[in-house]
């Protein structure tokens, strides 16, 4: 290679062959020394990885490199998450099979990943749609139902009459399915689900033992889990020929705010809605536009509150004389509590927007402190903080949770019929997992279905259940319903007549247990090995991004639970035992005149006097520059890693996605970042040829003495391991980089003061270390362009597997320090003095100084006291 200049394209592609060779990377699992688990979440197989692909991997690299280094046996896996609807529509329109159509994305992506130079272990790579991989998964399936932690049961779905599917809340828009447009309607399917609600309270409790997981990501989780304490509350209805029923079961958290109360809300799909509407073709048109649209609670807190008074009435529990109106609601879900609540305007948002929308007024029974009561009103903010009860009979003057003492003493004391009007409970927002997905492109669910014996578990001999190739998606809905063999099996049991499950499984399912697969990828027996996942789980560090803090983290620690519960994860409850959450990779955005999309490759930037100006390359036509935005295609925003690697090399596109930001931070991408990079690994190089041109040889012994040149070139040296070390361990890559911009230019700073070509063997030295430290600095982030250095300065090894140097922390302790000093307790002074000064010496020095002196006003000094290193005390 020419030295005067790196060549990234020639130089990576060696290495990159070096390291595949030589096996670098690979880890087997009799390695003696101790274990370091590091994981980025894996991903779908799209085709194309972007730029938030290179951040999260080139992380996990630095971190897998550096903990190489340090002496760990690191297991750094890739694979697949290759299951999915994407498949499935890419099949229907371009008339592929799914299987080829994720296998030939996934080799795209592989060369992709490889050309970034990840130092991970290929031989343990997985695709969660081989039948091998989902072999196991059905086990644990199966295993799952005979320990009891499977469920099937008829529950309300999203269905698209089009696409024929279940729909997620969150797909369905403004009533209709995301993809289809059609009207969505509500329907009740007998679905398979894992029972997570039944370890909702050791879920909860145990992310109180994560104290590596960011507190965000911790918080998230219990909200969705959703722990509270509360009254469970019946109220009577008052007489009606409206319906069948006596009374209307509510749940709340806030008992004490009941003479607040104004109304009662049911869910539509509440049995009391149903029967009240039974005879109201009002009330069931509401019912069946509230239907269709998402029930996400985020459609529903942003949707308009809209309900139907169905003309009954409940008795207030403490006043018989008290009736409430009850509406049926859009933004009360049957799912959670009862599927009815009681509205207090003053003291919910929520039902304070309903209120004013129906003219019901709001009384409020929560004061603030510090507020008259008196003159304390409620308008269009709900006031929900801390205070005294008033308006509200026996409650007056009491706080909020004494207020609910009572209230519960008295309502579970109270009797309506022959059970108490209130019992204290606790719920969970958690629901059981429903894992049935109408799709083809799933993991089969391995049961039969068999008119006489009911389902059946498919045998474990006869896994897999391996999809058939021979579909077709000409039709809308699940192949596998219509396929003309494949569903018809022989009863397991009877042998009779019967048929395959035909839903498959949620993809989530996939990505719950594949960290524990990685262990050990070869058991073709189990779905796991004991010993390989006491060795190496739980993951000590994994990377992914904030959207899958809540589902796939929850869903990965109740399967490692059931797995753990049925023999296949010994005692591991936790999975994850560190968690980095990292920010998007972001771009401008460009539109044309017609307010149409442009590529940042379509375009030029011009600085003008009035500032930047954007262009078309093609015709120069005037081009608006946008906001900065996530990338994304809808947005043409996105920048091709293949052409970042090709024109300037891996090692650029790896310092740019580390340096622009802390990486929990989005990192803003721009040519100038990116040619800044650039000529960063340019001036490493020609720094790393001039240290080579003065370092002393390879194995040069230390001399017994450093003049003051060569001994400050080894302080900035260990200074700056010390500090990146510090810096990786903590995360903070961004910091990291910038010490070694820092180091670089110290650096070439020493080198430019000499002046002589005959220089001392001390500082020869001082650069060999110096060369040799700096290179091992940056060589977790570029490692192609320090491997090519680590030649460079004589090495014969590979800086992929050279330890990490040790820091001699006394070249870095400054010699001065500064105590502070006391008289009779009061700090009156500062002491700058060597820090290797006896203790006469410091007293006297102590002693001596201005501010201690007015201090002591003539007296004379008792005694003194010493703190090594920490204090000074004069007594007088």
């Amino acid at each position: 290679m020419d030295i005067a200049r790196y060549n990234a394209r020639e130089a990576e592609q060696k290495w990159q062959q070096t390291w595949d060779a030589a096996e670098t990377f690979r880890t087997p699992n009799d390695d003696p020394r101790p274990k370091y688990y590091v994981l980025e979440m894996f991903p779908y197989p799209s085709g194309r990885i972007h730029m938030g692909h290179v951040r999260n991997y080139t992380m996990g690299d630095v971190i897998a490199r550096f903990m190489r280094a340090r002496g760990y046996s690191v297991l750094h896996p890739m694979g697949w998450d290759a299951f999915g609807l994407p498949a499935e529509n890419a099949a229907a329109q371009n008339k592929t099979d799914p299987a080829a159509w994720t296998y030939a994305n996934i080799a795209s992506m592989r060369a992709q990943l490889k050309s970034m130079g990840l130092s991970l272990d290929w031989s343990r790579e997985i695709a969660t749609c081989d039948p091998a991989y989902y072999k196991h998964q059905q086990k644990l399936f199966l295993d799952f139902l005979a320990a009891g932690l499977v469920d099937r049961k008829k529950s309300k779905v999203n269905w698209d009459p089009v696409d024929h599917t279940v729909l997620a809340n969150e797909q369905v828009i403004d009533g209709r399915g995301w993809r289809s447009g059609a009207l969505v309607e509500q329907r009740e399917l007998t679905q398979w689900f894992l029972k997570i609600s039944a370890a909702a309270d050791d879920l909860l409790a145990a992310l109180d033992d994560l104290p590596r997981w960011p507190e965000k990501v911790r918080l998230m989780q219990k909200n969705w889990i959703g722990k509270s304490e509360g009254l469970h509350l019946r109220f009577a209805l008052a007489p009606s020929d409206k319906v069948a029923a006596r009374e209307v079961d509510v749940y709340t958290t806030r008992p004490d705010t009941l003479f607040g109360a104004k109304f009662i809300a049911l869910a539509p799909d509440h049995p009391l809605a149903a029967a009240a509407a039974a005879h109201d073709p009002a009330l069931q048109d509401f019912i069946a536009e509230c239907q269709r649209k998402g029930t996400s609670e985020a459609a529903i807190e942003t949707a308009e509150k809209r309900g139907y008074d169905t003309g009954l009435k409940v008795r207030h529990p403490f006043d018989a004389d008290w009736l409430l109106p009850v509406y049926v609601a859009n933004f009360v879900l049957m799912d959670y509590g009862t599927g009815a609540i009681f509205g207090c305007p003053a003291h919910d948002q929520r039902d304070l927007d309903f209120a004013n929308a129906y003219g019901l007024g709001n009384i409020p029974v929560v004061c603030p402190p510090d507020i008259d009561p008196a003159t304390f009103t409620i308008t269009d903010k709900a006031y929900d903080g801390d205070g005294t009860l008033i308006n509200s009979r026996f409650l007056g003057g009491l706080s909020i949770d004494a207020a609910k003492e009572d209230v519960s003493k008295r309502l579970e004391a109270a009797t309506l019929g022959h059970a108490p009007v209130g019992k204290r409970q606790i719920n969970y927002r958690l629901r059981d997992w429903g894992i049935s997905r109408q799709r083809y492109w799933g993991c089969p669910i391995p049961v039969i279905h068999c008119e006489k014996c009911g389902g059946v578990p498919v045998p474990a001999a006869d896994l897999p259940v391996v999809l058939p190739s021979d579909v077709s998606f000409d039709q809308p809905g699940n192949p596998l319903e219509r396929h003309p063999t494949w569903k018809h099996v022989a009863c397991p049991q009877c042998g009779g007549p019967a048929r395959r499950e035909t839903d498959t499984m949620d993809t989530f399912v996939d990505s719950s247990w594949y960290f524990l697969r990685f262990t050990d990828p070869w058991d073709k027996a189990e779905p796991t090995d004991a010993v390989a996942v006491k060795k190496w789980l739980p993951v000590d560090q994994y990377i992914g991004g904030i959207e899958h803090a809540i589902l796939h983290l929850l869903y990965a620690r109740f399967f490692t639970r059931a797995m753990q519960e049925t023999g296949h994860a010994d005692a591991l409850k936790e999975p994850f035992a560190g968690l980095f959450t990292q920010g998007m990779v972001v771009h401008e955005t460009y539109r044309d005149a017609n307010g149409g999309w442009v590529s940042p490759s379509e375009i030029r930037i011009d600085l003008t006097p009035d500032g930047r100006r954007a262009a078309r390359l093609d015709d120069g036509a005037p081009v608006e520059i946008g906001p900065i935005e996530k990338m994304s295609k809808s947005k043409r925003n996105t920048i091709d890693p293949d052409e970042i690697i090709e024109t300037y090399g891996a090692d650029t596109a790896r310092w740019v996605v580390l340096s622009d930001s802390p990486p929990e931070g989005d990192v803003i991408w721009t040519d100038a970042g990116v040619q800044g990079a650039a000529k960063f690994v340019q001036r490493a190089w020609r720094l790393v040829d001039e240290l080579a041109g003065l370092a002393a040889s390879l194995g040069t012994p230390a001399p017994s003495e450093f003049s003051p040149a060569a001994a400050e070139v080894r302080k900035m040296a260990h200074a700056a391991l010390v500090k990146v070390e510090e810096d990786i361990q903590r995360l903070r890559f961004n910091r990291a980089v910038a010490q070694l911009y820092d180091l670089a230019n110290k650096l070439s700073a020493a080198i430019g003061v000499i002046e002589s070509p005959e220089i001392g063997d001390d500082l020869r030295f001082a650069f060999r270390e110096a060369a040799d430290i700096f290179v091992q600095l940056f060589a977790p982030m570029m490692p192609h362009l320090a491997e090519e250095s680590w030649v460079r300065l004589g090495h014969a090894t590979l800086v992929a597997e050279a330890p990490w140097p040790i820091a001699d922390r006394s070249l870095i302790v400054e010699n001065m320090m500064s105590l502070p000093v006391q008289v009779n307790g009061k700090k009156r002074a500062d002491l700058v003095i060597t820090r290797d000064a006896d203790a006469a010496t410091i007293e006297k020095a102590a002693v001596a100084l201005e501010g201690v002196q007015k201090a002591l006003e003539g007296k004379a000094v008792k005694k003194v006291i010493i703190v090594p290193q920490r204090i000074v005390n004069v007594v007088a």
